[in-house]
C-alpha cells in the first residue's frame, strides 16, 4: 500500500499543490460586502427580539439574553452556566423561538465572511495569481487526503450561501473546470465488503440505493416511496457506515429514539449480511487490534481495549468506518496517480487541481473538456475491480459552481 499508492501519489499532490487554483477577486469583495449587509440587518433583528443591544459573540451577554431576560428553557449547562452552543440553538429554534434561530444564520454568515470570504483572497500568492493548498498523506486515520493553508475541502457546500462560494473560483483563460464525483462509493465499498445480495443487486441494476432502502425499511412499494421517506433512508444509509446509534439517529431524523431503534433494526433485518459484515470487524479490532481497507491499509484500534465505554464505543465505530471510509480513500488515491500519468502524455495543459474526497476537479482546455470527461470517467470507474460498478458523476463550467 505504501509502495504502490502512497510513493506514487506524492509528486501527484507536489503538482497540483504547486498548480494551486485562481479565485475571481471581484466576487470575494462583492460577497463580502453583501455578507456585511446581511450581518447588520440580522443583528438589528435580533436587538428587535431581546429589546437590547448586546455583543452578540459574547457568551455571557448571550446566556443573559436567552436565559434570564428571555426566561427560555436551559438545555444544556457547563460549569459557568446554561450553553448557548449549537446544539442548544437548534433545540431552541425547534421549539419555535426566533432569536436562537437568528443567532445561529448569524453565527453561520459571520464564519462564513471571516474563514472564507474574506480569507481566501489574502492568500493568493502574488507570484502565480493562485491560492496554493496543502495535501496531506498521513493526518486522517483512515487514509483520506486532508487539505490546509488553507483547507479547500471544507468549504461548506451544504448551504445555498456557502454553496455559492464556488462561484469564485475561476479556471485559466481558455480553460474549462471539469468536476468528476464518486457517486454513493462508500455504500458501493460496503455492499462489496458486505456481500450482501439486495445490496449489491441494487447497485448493479443501477436504482436508486436510498429508495431502494427506503422501500425495505418502511415495507411499502417503490412506487410509494416519498420525498422523507428518501431522505430518511439516506440518513440511515451512511449512519450505518460512521456506527451511529439510536439517540444520535433519532436526532438527524427528527424522530423519537423508538422510531431510530426500530428504522435499525428494520435495516438489518433486510440486510442481513451487512449486520454480520460489521460485527465482524468489531470482532477483528477485538481479537487483531485492526482492521484493513481493501488496499491493505492498516488501522490499529487500541480503544476497544479500554475499559472507559466511551471510548470503547468510540474504538467499534471506528472498526466498522475505517475499512469502508478507508478503502474509499484508496479508490480515489489509485485514481489520481492513474489519471495524472495519463494527462502527463497528453501534455495539453490539463491540470488536476483539487481533491475534496470523492470530488477531484481539473482545468482542461475549453476544446477539450468532452474528451478530458471521458478519460476521467473511465480512469476513475476503472480505479479497482469491486462486485459492483464504480460509478462517476461528471459536471464542467466556467467557475467551480457551474460544474454542478
Amino acid at each position: 500500500m505504501f509502495r504502490d499508492i502512497e510513493t506514487p501519489l506524492i509528486p501527484v499532490l507536489a503538482d497540483m499543490e504547486q498548480v494551486g487554483i485562481a479565485i475571481d477577486p471581484a466576487f470575494f469583495e462583492e460577497t463580502s460586502q453583501k455578507l456585511e449587509r446581511d450581518l447588520r440587518l440580522i443583528e438589528e433583528d435580533i436587538y428587535k427580539e431581546a429589546g437590547e443591544e448586546f455583543n452578540i459573540n459574547s457568551t455571557p451577554q448571550l446566556r443573559e439574553v436567552l436565559f434570564e431576560k428571555l426566561e427560555l428553557p436551559v438545555i444544556k449547562k457547563t460549569k459557568t452556566g446554561p450553553s448557548t452552543d449549537a446544539s442548544v440553538l437548534e433545540e431552541l429554534a425547534e421549539q419555535g423561538h426566533r432569536i436562537p434561530t437568528l443567532i445561529l444564520e448569524y453565527r453561520q454568515l459571520d464564519k462564513l465572511k471571516s474563514t472564507y470570504v474574506d480569507a481566501l483572497p489574502q492568500l493568493v500568492n502574488p507570484d502565480t495569481g493562485r491560492i496554493h493548498s496543502s495535501f496531506n498523506q498521513a493526518v486522517a486515520a483512515t487514509g483520506r487526503l486532508s487539505s490546509s493553508d488553507p483547507n479547500l475541502q471544507n468549504i461548506p457546500i451544504r448551504t445555498e450561501v456557502g454553496a455559492e462560494l464556488r462561484k469564485g473560483f475561476v479556471p485559466a483563460d481558455g480553460f474549462r473546470f471539469v468536476s468528476a464525483d464518486y457517486s454513493q462509493i462508500e455504500l458501493r465499498v460496503l455492499a462489496h465488503l458486505s456481500g450482501d445480495e439486495t445490496f449489491m443487486r441494487a447497485f448493479r441494476s443501477g436504482a436508486d440505493i436510498h429508495r431502494e432502502t427506503a422501500a425495505l425499511v418502511f415495507e411499502v412499494d417503490l412506487d410509494d416511496v416519498t420525498a422523507d421517506m428518501r431522505a430518511a433512508a439516506k440518513t440511515i444509509n451512511f449512519a450505518t457506515i460512521y456506527g451511529i446509534g439510536p439517540y444520535a439517529l433519532s436526532k438527524q431524523l427528527g424522530t423519537s429514539v423508538q422510531e431510530a431503534k426500530t428504522f435499525i433494526e428494520s435495516y438489518f433485518e433486510r440486510l442481513p449480511d451487512v449486520r454480520q459484515y460489521l460485527d465482524r470487524q468489531i470482532e477483528r479490532a477485538y481479537e487483531e487490534g485492526y482492521v484493513e481497507t481493501l488496499a491493505g491499509r492498516r488501522r490499529y484500534i487500541p480503544e476497544v481495549k479500554s475499559k472507559n465505554y466511551n471510548i470503547r464505543q468510540f474504538g467499534e465505530r471506528a472498526a466498522t468506518n475505517a475499512p469502508v471510509q478507508g478503502s474509499a480513500a484508496d479508490i480515489i488515491k489509485i485514481a489520481m496517480i492513474d489519471i495524472h500519468d495519463a494527462l502527463d502524455q497528453r501534455d495539453d495543459g490539463t491540470r488536476m487541481l483539487l481533491q475534496v474526497h470523492d470530488e477531484l476537479l481539473f482545468e482542461a482546455p475549453a476544446a477539450a473538456v468532452d474528451e478530458i470527461t471521458g478519460l476521467i470517467t473511465e480512469r476513475m470507474e476503472g480505479a479497482f475491480e469491486l462486485a459492483v460498478p464504480l460509478r462517476v458523476e461528471t459536471g464542467s463550467g466556467a467557475s467551480w459552481y457551474e460544474c454542478k
